[in-house]
């Protein structure tokens, strides 16, 4: 598979946002107080590596195989640390390091929704569509650790 030019500076930018979201969660898994968040930026720390070593595929010349039935964000069920009724400094900046992620999920959900439209491969076309549905999947992951933990 070729790229075009087009093409190829769109994978390129997508790169640098999967980049930004690892460094992102890697920084805020040392800076989360709960267990519970840390592990979570862990996680979705692996699974942006994930997606951009599948662009790296792409700019080599292959197209990564993909399901598209990601259920990631729906079955994940995390533990409550905090009260719901109980604000502490802890709690407070756990809140603002998912609340935070939460909108650069949104961000890089839309890029890929933007951009999927600049390709003409349809096995491209669905991996960016795939890795769209894990972005929207790693910010119900957030929300759900919010909600658990009365911080929505």
């Amino acid at each position: 598979m070729v790229l075009t030019e087009k093409e190829t500076t769109a994978i390129k930018d997508l790169q640098t946002q999967e980049q930004t979201c690892i460094e992102k969660y890697k920084r805020y898994s040392e800076q989360a107080k709960d267990p519970v968040l840390r592990d979570l930026f862990k996680t979705l720390s692996k699974k942006e590596n994930n997606h951009l070593s599948s662009l790296k595929q792409v700019l080599l010349g292959s197209v990564p195989e993909v399901d598209c039935n990601d259920t990631d964000g729906r079955d994940y069920e995390p533990k409550a640390t905090y009260g719901k009724m109980v604000e502490t400094e802890e709690k407070q900046t756990d809140c603002f390091l998912a609340t935070d992620c939460i909108g650069t999920e949104k961000l890089v959900s839309s890029e890929y929704n933007s951009n999927v439209f600049k390709f003409s491969d349809a096995s491209l076309r669905k991996l960016l569509a795939d890795i769209q549905i894990e972005e929207q999947n790693h910010a119900e992951m957030l929300y759900k650790y919010k909600t658990v933990n009365g911080m929505s």
